[in-house]
């Protein structure tokens, strides 16, 4: 049985991208992308432009995925265009590329850690320190879990977190934040007086909403799921950080296209520089891999996922408010 560092080695021949795929999927899914914006804002029927709107959200979160293992380094490393296609769509998500990169490489390497500093991840509490926090900071910690605020992630985690927090943190640093903010209000702007308020609805308000909603939910869920583990800084290891604490997310082929391989949650955080398109081949040839913790986007296990708020050590899970005394 590979484990540990044996297991991340045994992933190395997977690390390797195929650059004619890599450009394939990114410039399909940016030109589908195109298209079905253009079809919300052209086509003449109300339901066409409904439908058209729905697969916006879906390729957006798909070219977010997709930017991601850029951000990784994983595909199109050191390509000029890619950088300003990528750059170009961060700036377009509300996801300035510097932020995002630094906020979820910390996530990468300090995924399950407890007493570590939440940047890019949901915060964890354990049952004591709940219980020893102030109203306030019990007040914070639960409105960042809850699941309004992944609901309204476009405006909460992205529009505030990503851009607004961050310039009025550093604004010397985080300058581009602004820029991020006046680019898309201008879009938003532009869309309404030049084409209407539906059409700005249809072919820009309702795509980024469920799109960001979507990818709030997801990252929740693949490292906050009922047999999730978290451990002390001694204890844990990157491998074991991987495969104890981040979910196979099992969905239909479908969505896994939609979603970009996302649903193989432990085997890219064990090797990040896997592309997305190979996922599915490293699980297949490593039976280590092969019987993950599994979560779903079924209603259940959605409700079971967002139920979850606290750290337990004595029983070694998360539980719900609920389960507390």
């Amino acid at each position: 049985m590979l484990e540990g560092k044996q297991l991340i080695i045994a992933t190395k021949p997977f690390a390797s991208e195929i650059r004619w795929k890599s450009w394939f999927h990114t410039i399909s899914s940016l030109l589908l992308l195109s298209g079905f914006i253009i079809g919300t804002i052209y086509i003449p029927n109300i339901w066409g432009r409904i439908l058209c709107s729905i697969f916006s959200a879906m390729l957006l979160a798909r070219c977010f995925i997709i930017f991601h293992d850029y951000q990784h380094h994983t595909i199109l490393h050191k390509s000029p265009l890619a950088n300003v296609l990528f750059t170009a769509f961060g700036i377009y998500m509300l996801t300035p590329p510097n932020i995002w990169k630094r906020s979820h490489d910390h996530h990468h390497n300090h995924n399950a850690k407890l007493f570590s500093v939440s940047i890019g991840s949901f915060p964890i509490m354990t049952k004591q320190k709940f219980k020893d926090a102030s109203k306030t900071e019990r007040m914070v910690y639960l409105s960042i879990r809850h699941p309004i605020n992944m609901f309204f992630a476009y405006f909460t985690t992205f529009m505030y977190g990503m851009c607004i927090q961050s310039f009025l943190s550093s604004p010397r640093r985080h300058w581009d934040s602004l820029v991020v903010l006046i680019i898309h209000f201008s879009i938003a702007i532009f869309l309404f007086v030049h084409f209407g308020w539906l059409t700005w609805f249809l072919a820009f308000f309702l795509p980024f909403f469920l799109s960001h909603m979507l990818g709030s939910y997801l990252f929740y869920a693949q490292h906050n799921f009922p047999e999730a583990v978290f451990r002390n800084n001694v204890e844990w290891s990157y491998a074991n950080a991987a495969l104890e604490s981040s979910s196979y997310m099992a969905m239909n082929p479908f969505f896994e296209w939609v979603t970009a391989n996302i649903g193989y949650h432990h085997i890219h955080h064990l090797n990040s520089r896997i592309p997305f398109y190979r996922l599915p081949e490293v699980m297949e040839k490593i039976p280590e891999l092969q019987h993950p913790k599994v979560t779903t986007l079924k209603p259940w296990d959605i409700a079971a996922c967002l139920r979850l708020k606290l750290w337990d050590p004595d029983q070694n899970k998360m539980i719900p408010l609920s389960k507390m005394s």
